[in-house]
């Protein structure tokens, strides 16, 4: 679905870069420096969340050490084609609780010339691709996977193990809920929880 896309024309400087990985991986803590980058260097920025995400702010976007930027909350990625005018750097957290037009959304505001950010988990506590993460990464121009550390073995974490008895797929939480844990470990624990 195309929009009538309201963002000032600055054709052929704009790009995706998404940063995904597990929870507890500095996902949100490096969209937090690339923005605050870009506003050094003199950048007009603005970041997204969606409204769902009030785990430590209701505007704000916080990460896990408490590093935080001023934010808008929306509801739908339609409404950040809206919000995002005249800006040159757009920032994205949390992007898989988005819908499905998010890539969409985010190549229309990359073909305005604005460089989008965006950051969130690659996969869901089942393993799996979760929301529009995966369109995000095949369309992005760079991708960065970051990962936490395993706490049961110390190794690269790239899962995010629910520790909690709950099927739905959306669970905000913390660390309390959630764990990351490394393949070994993580296919331990599942086989494990059954």
């Amino acid at each position: 679905m195309f929009i009538e896309n309201p963002v000032s024309q600055k054709q052929g400087r704009g790009w995706i870069e998404v940063i995904c990985g597990s929870m507890f991986s500095g996902k949100t803590e490096e969209l937090i420096r690339r923005l605050k980058r870009a506003r050094i260097a003199g950048q007009k920025t603005e970041i997204f969340k969606p409204n769902i995400d009030t785990r430590y702010d209701e505007i704000r976007v916080v990460s896990h050490d408490e590093k935080f930027i001023e934010s808008t909350p929306v509801q739908t990625s339609e409404q950040i084609l809206f919000y995002a005018t005249d800006y040159d750097v757009v920032g994205i957290d949390e992007a898989q609780f988005f819908d499905e037009e998010l890539t969409d959304i985010c190549n229309q505001l990359a073909d305005s010339g604005i460089r989008v950010i965006v950051a969130g988990l690659d996969m869901d506590y089942k393993g799996k691709p979760f929301g529009p993460m995966p369109k995000l990464i095949a369309t992005a121009e760079y991708v960065t996977k970051v990962h936490a550390i395993c706490v049961r073995c110390g190794n690269l974490a790239q899962y995010s193990y629910r520790k909690i008895e709950n099927e739905q797929l959306v669970v905000l939480g913390e660390q309390n809920e959630y764990a990351p844990l490394c393949r070994k470990c993580y296919n331990e624990a599942q086989k494990a929880a059954k």
